[in-house]
């Protein structure tokens, strides 16, 4: 097998450190004239842990893999695949401003 470039092995390594799954990791590397793209595949559960709470963790290993990129002159990017079959929660609805001004009146 042959080695795998630094970005992917960290990006990697990382991940299996951070998810419950990590046999369920997988990582396509893709480079153009753009730069580097690591398209990252988790599994549905570990969704929550790899993006953080404010996608803070999702935030960080993108710091880190630019870091990575600027060492070997490459822009490096991650795209988080969301799993099949996983849905997201509705948000919801926020109110205007007209209704909260009538809360307002009320009181």
């Amino acid at each position: 097998m042959a080695n795998k470039p630094v970005d992917q092995e960290f990006l990697e390594y990382l991940v299996k450190s951070i998810v419950d799954h990590p046999d369920d990791v997988k990582i396509d590397r893709k480079v153009d004239e753009m730069g580097v793209l690591l398209d990252l595949k988790v599994h549905q559960e570990d969704m929550g842990m790899l993006i953080g709470r404010q996608g803070s963790t999702a935030k960080a290993i993108r710091t880190l893999l630019r870091i990575i990129g600027a060492r070997h002159n490459a822009r490096v990017n991650l795209k988080i695949e969301e799993p099949e079959g996983s849905t997201r929660p509705q948000r919801e609805r926020t109110r205007d401003m007209d209704e909260v001004v009538e809360d307002l009146k009320q009181l």
